[in-house]
């Protein structure tokens, strides 16, 4: 106890200081219900008060803030808010400036969400980059959820109609609850272990938010991020994605989406198969036909060829002019006029009357024949 009297500056001063040192005062959350609220000079006045007591406090959201702001408060509504204590040294009372406005209940939680799923976005789970792609004709496929789920039945079913000789393997989990994020680690775990599945298909049925909040877990979402198998996830039909889809390499809303994501059609891809089979041999038959026609018309134009190349034809009037030359030329078309060739017996031609001897043996050719001959006399 002191006898020093303070003035009401140096009290309030100190109060100031008391607060202003507290970590948790400087930004802190807090849960009440609008009693009062007021808008003057674009900055918003409201109460909060506490429903089980009589305590209240005053707030205020400046104007630059409120464009910024997740939820505007309305009056009677019980929000949670986040700001800092400060002191009104003029009137002596503290007041709570808020940074951010969430709906009660489900805003912390949302808030949290939100703040989970940026920690992990950073860390680059949610890249699409790391995404693996799904194989195209898998063999063994693995699914994980609850043995007793209708979500086991859909898959089972689906995947017996689209692909009935996929061998499928069941790793079973607690999909819902408290317990369920280290069962389905569990579960992956063990078909990583196993080595034998191409795919996995993470499944659960429909449920409320709150069923489906197990898949907003870290560890789930760390574990699909570490697999080294491609997985699909079929979570629900009544959210939006949860952070495990986010991780998985391919998303499906529901387990039976997922499963057909999962394999092919092998009747669809039959009946493709055969309509592209019809398709190609009615293209080959197209095609033999225009071909077809065009070796006709070709031989058409070969056959008329004569006729139509002029070059061709003067060709062909030279060839004539040739063989006539030739013709004219030809020792036998001399003889067939009455000619005849004196030949000595070696085949030499004898062209002058001085090339023989009186007694000299000769041969004379003729057009049909030869004559042996003897020199009686040269003139």
């Amino acid at each position: 106890m002191t006898e020093i009297a303070l003035s009401v500056t140096e009290v309030t001063e100190r109060i100031k200081t008391l607060l202003t040192e507290d970590e948790i005062l400087q930004q802190v959350w807090v849960v009440g219900e609008v009693t009062e609220l007021k808008t003057y000079r674009n900055n918003t006045y409201l109460t909060l008060g506490d429903p089980d007591s009589n305590a209240t406090i005053s707030c205020v959201i400046w104007g630059n803030l409120s464009r910024k702001l997740v939820h505007f408060p309305q009056a009677g509504e019980k929000i949670l808010v986040l700001g800092s204590v400060r002191i009104y040294a003029a009137r002596s009372n503290y007041q709570l400036n808020l940074y951010q406005v969430f709906p009660a209940g489900e805003g912390l939680q949302a808030l949290r969400y939100q703040q989970l799923r940026s920690r992990l976005e950073a860390a680059g789970l949610f890249a699409r980059d790391r995404k693996q792609p799904l194989p195209s004709y898998p063999q063994t496929l693995a699914v994980v959820t609850s043995a007793n789920a209708a979500a086991w039945g859909d898959i089972q079913r689906t995947l017996g109609q689209r692909s009935p000789q996929i061998t499928v393997l069941l790793s079973p989990a607690v999909v819902q609850g408290k317990l369920a994020p280290s069962s389905i680690v569990k579960a992956l775990e063990r078909v990583k272990n196993d080595n034998r599945a191409e795919i996995i298909i993470l499944a659960r049925g429909g449920g409320s938010k709150e069923d489906l909040e197990c898949f907003d877990d870290e560890r789930i979402v760390q574990a699909i991020a570490a697999c080294p198998i491609p997985i699909i996830t079929g979570i629900g039909h009544q959210r939006d994605e949860s952070l495990a889809d986010l991780a998985a390499d391919a998303i499906a809303h529901t387990p039976t989406a997922a499963a057909e994501m999962a394999v092919p059609d092998y009747q669809q891809m039959y009946r493709q198969h055969q309509l592209r089979r019809i398709d190609l041999i009615e293209a080959l038959q197209f095609r033999l036909k225009v071909e077809s026609d065009r070796v006709a018309r070709l031989k058409q134009r070969l056959r008329q060829f004569p006729q139509t190349s002029r070059r061709m034809q003067s060709a062909i009037a030279q060839c004539h002019l040739l063989q006539q030359k030739l013709a004219a030329l030809d020792p036998k078309s001399v003889l067939s006029r009455g000619y005849a060739i004196a030949r000595r017996q070696n085949g030499q031609l004898l062209r002058h009357s001085q090339d023989v001897m009186p007694g000299e043996e000769i041969i004379i050719e003729l057009q049909n024949g030869r004559l042996r001959v003897k020199i009686v006399d040269t003139d």
